[in-house]
Order: C-alpha cells, then sequence, then structure tokens
C-alpha cells in the first residue's frame, strides 16, 4: 500500500477498496443514476443538494468534490459558506433552493423522522412532478455516492475526474 502526501505534506491513508476497480457494474449502473438524476435540474441546485446531503453525512471526499464543482460552475464562496446554515441564511437562497435544502435534510435524516408532510408539500409546491422526482433521484443517489466514500475511508482532495 502506498502512502501520498496531501498538499499541506501530511500522510494520506489508501482507499480500503477501490470500489470502481472493485464492483464495476455497480460503479457504472451509480454513475448512470447520477447522470439520470441531474437531467434538466438547474445545476445549481444540484451542486447544494450535493453539498447539504455531503454535510449532514459527514463526507469529506464528497464536500471537497461539490464545493470545487459548484466554484467551477460559477457558485459565490457566500452562498457555499452558507449551505450548511441556510435556515438562518435564507436570503441568500431562492425558495425552490430552501425546499430542495429542506427535502434533501429530511431524505438524508429520513430514519430520524421520515419525510414530514409539510416538507414534502412545500417541495411539491416549488418543483413540478418531473423535476421532484429528479430531486428525489438526486437526493438518494448523493446519499449512496456519500455512503460509497466513506465506507471505503476515500480522501478529500484526491478526486481524479
Amino acid at each position: 500500500m502506498t502512502t501520498n502526501t496531501s498538499t499541506y505534506g501530511t500522510p494520506l491513508q489508501a482507499p480500503r477498496l477501490e470500489f470502481a476497480k472493485a464492483a464495476p457494474k455497480a460503479f457504472r449502473a451509480l454513475i448512470a443514476l447520477d447522470a439520470a438524476s441531474r437531467e434538466g435540474l438547474d445545476p445549481a441546485l444540484v451542486e447544494l443538494i450535493q453539498i447539504r446531503a455531503s454535510h449532514l453525512n459527514h463526507c469529506a471526499y464528497c464536500l471537497h468534490m461539490h464545493t470545487n464543482d459548484a466554484r467551477k460552475a460559477g457558485e459565490s464562496e457566500d452562498r457555499l459558506h452558507m449551505v450548511a446554515v441556510w435556515r438562518e441564511a435564507r436570503h441568500f437562497f431562492t425558495e425552490r433552493e430552501q425546499a430542495a435544502l429542506a427535502l434533501t435534510e429530511a431524505v438524508t435524516r429520513v430514519a430520524d423522522a421520515g419525510v414530514p408532510d409539510d416538507v414534502y408539500a412545500e417541495a411539491a409546491a416549488r418543483f413540478d412532478e418531473r423535476e421532484l422526482a429528479q430531486v428525489l433521484a438526486l437526493i438518494l443517489t448523493i446519499n449512496t455516492w456519500n455512503r460509497v466514500a466513506l465506507s471505503t475511508a476515500k480522501v478529500a482532495g484526491t478526486d481524479e475526474r
């Protein structure tokens, strides 16, 4: 096992398992689900959902990747810093984004209280049926990616896309 170093000179632990190599069909299926779930959604919304779920799941690997992707897509630093506390900084986000963030939290923490009717109703009021299904698919997908990254000990800052 080789040990790489971070940009800060500290040693990086190698991932436990190279999921893409060990389970290529499952990995390709996740890639396809990811692509399908994004279809027709605003790229900024996509990144906000992925960032919030990654916060909640404590997935540094995905959080690093998606904050960088959001920056490359033109997202402001102010909004990126406010995603974790969006309820206290609602003026940074549209009503659609707020509804999507609330739904992201409910679905990500589904074991805590299910998806409350009011959260679902607000999202349903802000998105048409197809968009809502896409948002749900995206939330499910990022939660899966978070679990893959956390289970295999992916290291933040080592994304090779």
